[in-house]
């Protein structure tokens, strides 16, 4: 029995556009407290997920789901500031 294997994966294993370029990697790192509070939220929602959730566990998805709001708040003051030309007048 042989293996199929795809000639593409061995051809572009190693090819220098598979790597992410710097404005990615700033991209990624200016989202990054987004992304955190993400993670937060999905591992609150997570663990009740096989029993009621207790007032604690409410208190913490709260808590979790504020921090999205404010990261994603805070994530498009950014842009929207750096993408406007010029200065308010």
């Amino acid at each position: 029995m042989s293996h199929i294997v795809t000639v593409q994966d061995a051809v572009t294993a190693f090819a220098d556009w598979i790597e992410p370029t710097g404005a990615e990697l700033d991209a990624i790192e200016e989202e990054m407290p987004l992304i955190l509070a993400d993670v937060d939220l999905l591992d609150a929602q997570i663990t009740t997920l096989d029993r009621a959730p207790s007032e604690l566990d409410a208190r913490r998805i709260r808590r979790a789901r504020r921090r999205v709001l404010a990261a994603r708040a805070a994530l498009a003051n950014r842009t929207a500031t750096a993408s406007l030309p010029g200065g308010a007048a």
